[in-house]
């Protein structure tokens, strides 16, 4: 059975995630993804990717229970696709927004934690619920909120085991942005492929300047952002865009302001 659908459009592509009742995220649901994932990464249509969830009030809700039960009775060989699929989202040069609509607990913000972005729904909510199982998160929740939001603020999500509405969730950084719930979908789409417009390999490498400087020692991080600048501002692409701003420079008149995007 699918799970993921992908929809292209505008360099976006969407992939929806459905598997009702309640969205729970299993192995075969992971090793689909990670199949989707591998096509999009070669894909030079697509600039920017969305994961998002296909039943109504849910992201993903969390792991799939009876395979948690499995992993309990010993070693499960098949799930390390957790590890797999979520460093894939990580590595693919496409920046990759988790469009949350609805709960998005356990597994589910986890899998969002590996995306680029979060983007959330005024009805969503998000919990790492773990410790209220008798467990703790087990994929990346403790080290990729820890890096995102900060030690203090990471323990008191885990420890405490609690919901937190979408307006929590970007009070303490764990989302970027929380669009209305009316439209939130189309909405997040106009936003993404806002994203989409810029050159394909500037957002690659910034990608990579971001995920891959901020598990770096500063001195390191400085010095990947510094080749990868380099690297863009030699293209024949970057050039060319160079050029054209200048250009727009002289021609505008004094005091006014050159825009390089639309305002949002």
């Amino acid at each position: 059975m699918t799970m993921w659908s992908r929809e292209d459009g505008g360099g976006v592509a969407v992939l929806t995630y459905r598997n009702p009742p309640r969205n729970f995220l299993t192995f075969a649901a992971l090793e689909e993804l990670d199949a989707q994932l591998a096509r999009v990464e070669t894909d030079p249509d697509v600039r920017v990717v969305m994961l998002t969830g296909g039943v109504p009030g849910y992201f993903i809700a969390h792991a799939d229970l009876d395979e948690l039960a499995e992993l309990s009775r010993g070693p499960v060989p098949r799930a390390r696709i957790w590890y797999t699929a979520m460093r894939r989202i990580e590595r693919i040069p496409q920046p990759v927004i988790a469009a949350i609509d609805g709960q998005a607990w356990g597994g589910g913000l986890e899998l969002s934690l590996a995306c680029t972005l979060r983007w959330a729904s005024a009805d969503a909510h998000v919990s790492l619920l773990e410790t209220a199982l008798g467990i703790i998160p087990g994929a990346g929740g403790t080290q990729r909120l820890a890096r995102l939001i900060g030690p203090g603020r990471a323990a008191d999500v885990v420890l405490s085991g609690d919901v937190f509405t979408a307006e929590q969730a970007w009070t303490c950084g764990i989302v970027e942005r929380v669009l209305p719930a009316a439209g939130f979908r189309a909405e997040a789409v106009r936003l993404a492929r806002h994203m989409a417009s810029r050159p394909a390999a500037a957002l690659g490498a910034a990608k990579q300047a971001l995920v891959e400087g901020s598990r770096m020692p500063l001195t390191d991080g400085l010095r990947l952002e510094a080749a990868l600048f380099a690297e863009r501002l030699a293209s024949p692409e970057s050039r060319t865009l160079q050029d054209d701003a200048r250009r727009r420079y002289a021609e505008a008149a004094d005091g006014d302001r050159v825009a390089f995007g639309e305002h949002r």
